[in-house]
């Protein structure tokens, strides 16, 4: 995991310190065979779903324990499975407050008492510890398929039936005796670029597909707009100093998390619906649910090169490799 900070994000009076009030967490489900190697398999349940394992790694430890020494937490997650989707929330249903999404801070905190993240999504937290009881972070670890246009899970995150088949422990948070005492949580996080859909000078579309069967297993079942991955074609390019709207379509049974490399966007809608308050800030990866359109506004600013591309792709990793991948240049 990589911080990045700068002058703004370090005034806020919020928990900075590495290691000690300031934890980052990164979360992958992982399979071992009894010599304790990792197991991978091909089958092909693996290559539709993706690989799913029954044993937690935290920051590559099992089970990890934490002792608080302040009375406020600030957690980074990053899910970084290979497919699996998390609920993320307390053994004691404590509430907590969400910061940030993938790419910063979000304008305002959002109180909230879980959080879903799919591969490749980040999210940062902070949770009040100051009643001094011993408290587990756990994931519940989701298999997300279903029919199109099915909802199911709250708010703007519909699509699909959630399986929850395994319970995580994410972090066992033990409060010292002694702590430092809590920050006053800030009411206001940061300032991001205003959501101008008629700023973009052009929509493309991303039409995500699966293929099954055998298909699927000989490869190019996995395509956006009907292709799969070729890395000697370029799919799109894109002039520098634009803005976009990039609409992307669910046209399979599973959710996709669909990851843009080179920028950060801002979700614009999804089904024409606005998203949730916990989506709204800048992100660079969003899931996109069975029979769902979802707009995303993208800026192009800087870094051009004419014959080396930057991906989007979904990250469920079986898929991107599978074929549900493309590239872009961005050009001056």
């Amino acid at each position: 995991m990589i911080y990045v900070r700068d002058q703004a994000s370090e005034a806020l009076d919020l928990p900075n310190d590495y290691g000690v009030d300031d934890i980052p967490l990164v979360v992958q489900d992982r399979a071992f065979a009894s010599d304790g190697s990792f197991i991978y398999s091909t089958r092909m349940r693996n290559v539709m779903m993706g690989m799913m394992g029954d044993t937690m790694l935290v920051n590559g430890v099992v089970e990890p324990v934490f002792e608080a020494k302040t009375d406020r937490l600030r957690l980074r997650l990053v899910n970084g499975s290979n497919a699996r989707f998390y609920r993320f929330g307390f053994d004691d249903g404590r509430s907590f407050h969400q910061i940030g999404t993938d790419g910063g801070l979000l304008e305002a905190p959002v109180q909230t008492d879980n959080i879903v993240l799919a591969p490749g999504e980040r999210a940062q937290v902070i949770v009040d510890v100051s009643d001094g009881r011993p408290v587990s972070l756990l994931a519940d670890g989701l298999e997300i398929m279903g029919m199109r246009g099915m909802r199911g899970m709250g708010g703007n995150r519909g699509g699909g039936m959630m399986d929850e088949r395994r319970r995580f422990s994410v972090l066992d948070i033990r409060p010292a005796e002694r702590r430092s005492q809590a920050i006053t949580m800030p009411r206001r996080l940061a300032t991001l670029p205003r959501i101008d859909p008629t700023a973009a000078v052009r929509t493309r579309r991303f039409v995500l597909e699966m293929g099954m069967g055998m298909r699927m297993m000989r490869g190019g079942g996995f395509t956006i707009n009907g292709r799969s991955m070729d890395m000697q074609r370029i799919d799109e390019s894109v002039k520098v100093g634009t803005t976009e709207i990039w609409q992307v379509e669910n046209a399979s049974m599973m959710a996709h998390p669909f990851h843009i490399h080179d920028v950060q966007f801002r979700i614009i809608d999804r089904d024409g619906r606005a998203p949730a308050a916990a989506e709204q800030g800048l992100k660079d990866t969003v899931v996109v649910y069975p029979g769902e359109a979802v707009r995303l506004l993208l800026w192009f600013e800087d870094y051009t090169d004419s014959d080396l591309p930057y991906m989007y792709h979904c990250h469920i990793l079986e898929h991107e490799d599978a074929g549900m991948m493309g590239q872009f240049v961005v050009t001056s």
